[in-house]
């Protein structure tokens, strides 16, 4: 049985993350298309009626603005998701998108809280911390361009702005750190070389061979050259040959003429 999990690209890297933000920007067209506010569907904590935002709000914003800050790390982190954590991606993604709300619900104002920065905050988190106990190259790297890109994002976990919903941040920043520990996922198949693979002989390994016990170098006899024959070398056919076996023949007669005469006519 195998239990690790290869990388390879397939489309859903790209497409699921592009359409889970195709949705945000859809429903702010139809807010703005149709002149309507749907941040009544926000988290509003401790109330029965904010319980319907920890599914709705992340696909609310208040503005353009708020909607494109969102918008691009969120299709990078999902992408990166999807394609280093196949096995698990989609239980990240669904179960931190609900306990992001549900702690928001819990913790924050009493005010509206819109948007989908808390997921984001959750993915970077679960990425970073994933990454970095996994002890694979891959997702340590993954871990380190994470925190590079948005590791600024770490200061807005506290209520640095009154106008942000940190509490939101907050809430998918301890969800992901979670996750990272809860979620367990199969180790990133590591490529083999031929003498890694079962079966392997060294005896018919060519580039072993030519060297001897003591590692020194032996130059291999080169392999026997067969003599090549030009076509111009090979002996041609007579006319009686060629007559012999029923091959067309061409006769070619030449008539000289003196220059004297040729003056004359």
């Amino acid at each position: 049985m195998n239990n690790a999990t290869q990388l390879k690209y397939n489309a859903d890297v790209v497409l699921y993350p592009l359409l889970f933000v195709m949705v945000l920007w859809v429903v702010y067209w139809i807010e703005t298309r149709f002149n309507i506010n749907l941040n009544y569907f926000g988290v509003y904590p401790r109330t029965f009626e904010g319980l319907r935002g920890i599914i709705f709000s992340p696909f609310i914003h208040g503005s353009l603005k708020h909607l494109f800050n969102n918008s691009v790390p969120l299709f990078v982190l999902t992408a990166a998701l999807f394609y280093f954590y196949r096995d698990i991606r989609w239980r990240v993604l669904f179960f931190g998108l609900l306990f992001t709300g549900l702690a928001t619900w819990v913790i924050g104002r009493s005010s509206l809280h819109i948007g989908a920065s808390g997921v984001v905050y959750m993915l970077v988190a679960f990425l970073f911390f994933k990454g970095i106990f996994s002890k694979q190259f891959q997702l340590t790297a993954l871990a380190l361009v994470v925190v590079f890109l948005y590791g600024g994002m770490f200061w807005y976990v506290f209520p640095v702005n009154p106008e942000i919903s940190w509490e939101g941040h907050l809430s998918g920043f301890f969800v992901g750190f979670f996750f990272s520990f809860l979620f367990k996922t199969k180790p990133i198949e590591r490529k083999k070389y031929e003498w890694e693979r079962e079966g392997y002989n060294p005896d018919n390994d060519p580039f072993l061979k030519q060297f001897d016990e003591d590692g020194n170098f032996i130059e291999l006899p080169k392999e026997p050259v067969e003599p090549t024959v030009s076509v111009d070398a090979l002996p041609q056919p007579t006319i009686k040959q060629m007559a012999a076996q029923n091959r067309p023949t061409v006769k070619i007669v030449y008539t000289y003429k003196n220059k004297e005469e040729d003056e004359t006519d």
